[in-house]
């Protein structure tokens, strides 16, 4: 019994540590991919404001959010051994 709970406890936190690293790989490409957005999509002027730095991480928050919700989403629906 008190392995089973060890195990149960060594796969929430690898699944915790997995979907904290997901959740930062998403922030930083949201965060990137609107920076790029802003400093190269053509008729934008080419410069990096405090503008589109602060949308920046707000696009970075929301593929952060979202991809935690898909993880979660997917997480529900498998069975655990």
């Amino acid at each position: 019994m008190d392995q089973q709970q060890e195990r149960g406890r060594e796969r929430e936190q690898s699944e915790k540590s997995r979907r904290r690293s997901v959740g930062i790989a998403a922030f930083l490409a949201g965060l990137v991919a609107a920076l790029a957005f802003f400093a190269f999509f053509p008729g934008l002027p080419h410069v990096i404001d405090w503008g589109a730095i602060v949308v920046s991480l707000l696009v970075g928050a929301l593929a952060r959010w979202a991809c935690r919700r898909w993880t979660e989403r997917g997480n529900k629906g498998s069975p655990r051994p």
